[in-house]
């Protein structure tokens, strides 16, 4: 990878960086990230578990569902990441908390179904009504 991504959350208490590509960058409309970050929609994008190295502080782990653990800034709440909870294969994390959020643009939309309706982008990605896509679209 050229570009090194690194990144953190507002106060600077927590901080990362990836260390391999994002294998898959995308919006997500679930009514989990939107409760969670209090926004209508997030920008995630995944890389493998190994490849994220915090390089500041520990967030703080919350299991949000059977299926997943969102970490946080414990000082100032920045909503930051969010793995598997079990056998995590890739750690997906926020881009608007990468350092160069320009640098790393989604390439789908998912859970579409839970979109909140007065909200949209304007943009001409695919959108899929839930998590499911097609195999060459998925991390």
């Amino acid at each position: 990878m050229a570009l090194i991504l690194e990144g953190g959350c507002l106060c600077g208490a927590v901080r990362y960086r990836l260390t391999a590509a994002p294998v898959a960058t995308l919006y997500c409309h679930c009514r989990m990230c939107q409760r969670a970050h209090g926004a209508p929609v997030i920008a995630w994008l995944a890389v493998p578990f190994a490849a994220f190295k915090l390089t500041e502080g520990t967030p703080t782990a919350y299991r949000s569902s059977d299926h997943a653990f969102r970490h946080f800034c414990g000082r100032c709440g920045a909503p930051l990441l969010c793995h598997e909870a079990d056998n995590p294969k890739y750690m997906d994390v926020s881009i608007a908390s990468l350092d160069t959020p320009e640098a790393v643009p989604p390439s789908s939309h998912i859970w579409t179904d839970s979109k909140i309706p007065w909200f949209d982008t304007a943009d001409h990605l695919p959108r899929y009504p839930t998590a499911e896509r097609p195999k060459s679209a998925e991390a």
